[in-house]
């Protein structure tokens, strides 16, 4: 059994050696996170470098996603690294503090005292404290500690329901897509985005540095999910970013918010990560608990594209087992799954042949004996198209674009493959596709293939053939 859900695993310090990379490869990563919260650009570059060479090594393609830092507000620092607050006791968020103590401390977004007023809960360290607001004076937030406990430096703050005016994206995430155009990233994630505007800002400035990476929607905020429709039409893909976004909506609303957002995204043609302490206990434990077990299982059951490993893989002592534990619980989950073409899609009308054609390869795949779909693709959009249904059926993305089969990496049930040929005749093409896969195990005499091209050949969006047919048999005429 192939994998259908795709796995994305943070690089750090635990796994940025190419001996751990390499076994992560082996267990089955498919996109790789770069995280520019921390690092410097030619950390990044490196490791993509890295990444991307080991992958050809072994004949494979590992996408490269570099997630944005956004504004992630934050305190300042403490005379000395940390204080511990208890309930009642009084606290100021002092935008003119220099270094804190145990009654005040700074802050890194000077304009946090515009954004709040008496009432308003504040949530730090993800919420473990909790900071009622007394008054505003000028500079000064002064606070009641309604949940107390240790408080060290820089750690975050989020406003409880949402509001705060932070930008989607600084003047450090401008100058980083520009880092993410020169590595050429296949996915750009960006962090914190409130409305389609933010998305839609990102990609000019990622097209004006020349990058062509898709772009992933982090959904964290209140606001990202009163404006999903929007994000959803101006990006290529979300993520459910759980953490930032449990703070802010509250941990038992994120669920029923989960499934939501995966639904919501498949019915656009939109791809989804899963992401946030899946598998949390694997950073100092070799096995995952059950409940983190059950929570990937979920997702997958669910229809996410990826799930995906943060600190498990980047700071963790277990980054291999973590891939291994992640790998197999898909697996099992993905048995239970069941190919499913809904009513919806069958009264959709469509603007495009290539649409057409994927909907009705995959329509066919479920209802005929068909071992495995095979694009001939420039772009990936027939795959993408196709992955956005529930079926068993391995969908397989066969291109000569270095830069389509990164992308699909991340694409549910598809797998990319390097066809390289001079032919631009439809019958020979498709000939070399059955081949392809007969040499790689996929498929066997006997079975039952389906195939899709457009014509005329080597044209980007120009899928508009079909064609149905049995290994083996053009060897017997």
């Amino acid at each position: 059994m192939i994998r259908r859900t795709k796995i994305v695993a943070t690089l750090g310090p635990a796994c940025s050696d190419a001996k751990t990379l390499d076994r992560m490869m082996e267990a089955g990563i498919d996109v790789v996170r770069l995280n520019f919260s921390h690092g410097t650009a030619q950390d990044h570059i490196d490791r993509a470098e890295l990444v991307r060479s080991l992958a050809r090594t072994r004949g494979r393609a590992v996408g490269v996603l570099v997630d944005l830092q956004g504004p992630k507000i934050r305190i300042g620092k403490f005379k000395d690294g940390k204080i511990t607050l208890a309930k009642g006791d009084r606290f100021v968020l002092d935008a003119a503090c220099a270094l804190g103590d145990q009654t005040r401390v700074g802050l890194d977004y000077k304009e946090l005292p515009n954004d709040v007023s008496r009432g308003v809960t504040l949530l730090l360290d993800d919420g473990r404290l909790e900071f009622w607001v007394e008054d505003v004076k000028g500079t000064e937030i002064i606070c009641q500690v309604v949940q107390g406990g240790v408080l060290s430096n820089n750690k975050g703050i989020n406003r409880k329901g949402g509001g705060l005016s932070a930008a989607a994206l600084t003047e450090k995430d401008i100058e980083d897509i520009k880092t993410a155009a020169s590595l050429n990233a296949d996915y750009l994630a960006v962090s914190f985005p409130r409305c389609g505007a933010d998305m839609r800002q990102a990609r000019e400035l990622l097209r004006a540095a020349g990058g062509k990476s898709q772009l992933i929607a982090k959904i964290e905020r209140t606001e990202a999910i009163e404006h999903l429709e929007e994000i959803l039409e101006a990006s290529d893909a979300i993520m459910v970013a759980r953490g930032d976004l449990g703070v802010e909506v509250g941990d038992a609303a994120v669920p029923a918010l989960q499934k939501r957002m995966i639904r919501m995204a498949l019915e656009r043609n939109k791809v989804v990560i899963t992401a946030t302490q899946m598998m949390e206990s694997m950073i100092s434990s070799p096995i995952p608990t059950r409940a983190e077990v059950s929570d990937v299982a979920n997702a997958v059951l669910d229809g996410t594209d990826a799930v995906m490993l943060s600190a498990e893989t980047a700071a963790g002592q277990f980054p291999v087992e973590a891939v291994q534990a992640m790998d197999r619980v898909c697996l099992e989950a993905e048995k239970e799954a069941e190919s499913v073409f809904t009513k919806s899609r069958l009264d959709h009308s469509f603007l495009r042949a290539d649409e057409a054609i994927a909907m009705s390869a995959v329509f066919t795949s479920v209802h005929l004996n068909i071992k495995a779909i095979a694009a001939l693709t420039e772009s990936g959009n027939t795959c993408l198209w196709m992955s956005r249904l529930s079926t068993r059926v391995p969908i397989y993305a066969l291109t000569p674009e270095v830069q389509t089969r990164r992308k699909v990496t991340l694409f549910r049930g598809v797998y990319p493959i390097n066809l390289k040929t001079a032919s631009k005749e439809r019958d020979a093409l498709l000939a070399e596709a059955e081949e392809e896969l007969r040499r790689r195990g996929a498929v066997r005499d006997g079975d039952l293939i389906l195939l899709t091209i457009g014509e005329p050949i080597g044209q980007s969006g120009g899928t508009n053939t079909m064609k149905i047919v049995r290994v083996g048999d053009a060897k017997k005429t």
